[in-house]
């Protein structure tokens, strides 16, 4: 896996023929599980995948599992939800580097892109929005994890396009 910069994954990706030019998948990293969320093939609207549950063991069947899902849905990189207003070495912000450098070290990902891209307040808002539904604990965990990499994902697809529609306009 290779850190870029925000702007430079998405012009990498517009680099690339339309056919192949790859979706986006968004990442929650948290303590027990990996929120994911996938872009659509214009890279304009992100929508909840799924949840990877996470364990130092696993990381490798992980790995596996990002392969997989790489070849499936045609991914040309990730967005990683990073904790940007906080400190470094703040224990969230730690545990998604522990976890980019854990996925990096398995060499399964090798060449795929990446980029950071702040999660602020994602988690919370999707909490306050899934808690009124009153839905059993473990079902809420797993729509607010898959929720909140669609925040991530869909907050750097409106930055990034928007971007873009201002440098065509100049």
């Amino acid at each position: 896996m290779k850190y870029v910069r925000p702007l430079s994954l998405f012009h990498d990706l517009l680099k690339t023929s339309a056919i192949n030019q790859g979706r986006l998948l968004g990442l929650d990293v948290g303590d027990k599980y990996v929120g994911l969320a996938v872009s659509d093939p214009l890279n304009k609207i992100a929508s909840p995948l799924s949840v990877l549950l996470r364990k130092k063991s696993n990381i490798e069947l992980m790995a596996t599992d990002f392969q997989s899902l790489i070849s499936e849905l045609s991914l040309g990189g990730f967005i990683v939800g990073y904790p940007f207003d906080r400190q470094r070495s703040a224990p969230d912000a730690v545990r998604v580097k522990l976890f980019v450098d854990d996925l990096c070290r398995t060499g399964k990902l090798e060449g795929l892109k990446f980029t950071y891209w702040d999660e602020c307040f994602t988690s919370k808002n999707v909490e306050l929005l899934v808690k009124p539904l009153d839905l059993h604990p473990v079902h809420a965990k797993s729509i607010m994890d898959k929720f909140a990499a669609v925040g991530i994902l869909q907050g750097y697809l409106d930055y990034v396009n928007k971007k873009m529609k201002l440098e065509s306009a100049e």
